[in-house]
C-alpha cells in the first residue's frame, strides 16, 4: 500500500511531514543534531535495521536535509552531514523534547536542554522574533498567506471565525494560569 504524498499540498505543515513524517527520520535528525555522522553511529544509537537505516538515510540525502559525503576510498564509506535545512529542524527537536519531557515523563526528565555556561536546566518556549512574545493561541493564530490558493483563504477565513468565537466564550486566564502554560509541570 501506498501512502500519500503530502509534498504538493500548499500546507507547510504537510510538506514537512512529507520530508520528515517517518519517525526513524526524525530521531535521525536529533542523533545528527548531537553531532553523529556515520552509518554504524545512527545504527547503534537507534538500534534500527540496516536496510531502514539506509533508506531513511537516502530519504532525508534526497530531501535535502543531509548531505551525503565521502569519507574512505577502500572500503568505500560515507558520513551524512547535516545541511543548513536540516539545523533549521533544531527548534523543531528542541518543541518535540519539551513537549514530550512535559507530558510523557511521569518518572521525570530523562534528558534535560542545559545552559553550556550555567549548567542550568532551560524552559524551551516557542517566541516571536520580532516581539520577543510567547506564541500562545489567545495572541497568535495562523492566517493564510501571500500565496495561498483561495480554497486555503476560505479555510483561514472559517478557521479565524472558529478561533474568535472560542475565544470569545472563554474566559480570559489570570496572569497566573499564563505563566503555568510556559513552564514545564513539576513533579513532587
Amino acid at each position: 500500500m501506498q501512502r500519500k504524498s503530502f509534498g504538493k499540498m500548499a500546507c507547510p505543515i504537510a510538506r514537512s511531514l512529507e520530508r520528515v513524517g517517518e519517525w526513524w527520520s526524525i530521531l535521525i535528525i536529533r542523533d545528527a543534531l548531537h553531532g553523529f555522522t556515520r552509518f554504524d553511529e545512527f545504527q547503534k544509537s537507534l538500534n534500527i535495521a540496516p536496510n531502514m537505516l539506509t533508506r531513511r538515510l537516502s530519504a532525508l540525502v534526497d530531501a535535502g536535509l543531509l548531505e551525503r559525503r565521502r569519507y574512505s576510498r577502500r572500503p568505500p564509506r560515507y558520513e551524512y552531514l547535516l545541511t543548513d535545512m536540516g539545523r533549521d529542524f533544531r527548534p523543531v527537536i528542541v518543541a518535540m523534547f519539551a513537549w514530550g519531557n512535559r507530558h510523557f515523563a511521569p518518572e521525570g526528565a530523562s534528558v534535560l536542554l542545559i545552559d553550556r555556561k550555567t549548567q542550568r536546566a532551560a524552559d524551551p518556549v516557542l517566541v516571536d522574533r520580532r516581539s520577543g512574545r510567547p506564541l500562545n493561541e489567545r495572541a497568535f493564530v495562523f492566517a493564510a498567506g501571500p500565496a495561498a490558493s483561495e480554497r486555503t483563504r476560505r479555510r483561514y477565513t472559517v478557521i479565524n471565525q472558529k478561533q474568535f468565537a472560542a475565544q470569545s466564550s472563554r474566559p480570559a486566564r489570570s496572569s497566573t494560569a499564563q505563566s503555568r502554560l510556559h513552564r514545564p509541570h513539576r513533579r513532587n
